[in-house]
């Protein structure tokens, strides 16, 4: 509101706020919206890869439904903490220097499971993209990170 009454009155001297960075503030959400949001997501991404895991077992198409229903899943998961750090500082995190490699493998896993469930058509391939999609959302994006952020408490206690 402060920001609406600096420009109606010409005092906004604040011209380098970026688009995203205008978006971000104007899409803010309260605490209790953001942790519902969270929760949300977060509970439809576990049931999308329980109810894939499930899928697995149905004749023929049980292991391109697993692929797709465990790729939305940990999509949805991923979008959850959107809801609890913002958007925008979500997306830096993940483009951090020690988390890009992490996120690039798991970003294009989901996208090559995608490929071979529906285009290529290619089982072996959707399952082999999956247990990828796996290693580099829990082990790799969570030892760096964890080894990130020790690196951080160690360097502050010296």
């Amino acid at each position: 509101m402060d920001k609406l009454k600096k420009v109606l009155s010409g005092q906004d001297g604040n011209d380098d706020l970026n688009v995203l960075q205008a978006a971000n503030e104007a899409s803010t959400l309260g605490w209790g919206t953001r942790v519902k949001g969270f929760i949300a997501c977060f509970v439809s991404g576990v049931l999308c890869s329980v109810l894939g895991t499930c899928l697995l077992w149905v004749p023929r198409s049980g292991l391109t439904l697993f692929a797709v229903f465990y790729s939305l899943g940990n999509i949805a998961s991923l979008l959850s903490t959107m809801f609890l750090m913002g958007p925008l500082k979500q997306l830096k995190r993940m483009c951090d220097k020690t988390r890009a490699l992490a996120t690039g493998i798991m970003i294009t896993c989901l996208v090559l499971t995608f490929c071979a469930a529906f285009w290529w058509k290619n089982k072996g391939l959707a399952l082999l993209f999956c247990i990828l999609q796996f290693f580099a959302f829990t082990c790799i994006w969570y030892s760096v990170s964890y080894r990130h952020s020790c690196q951080k408490t160690t360097f502050k206690k010296l």
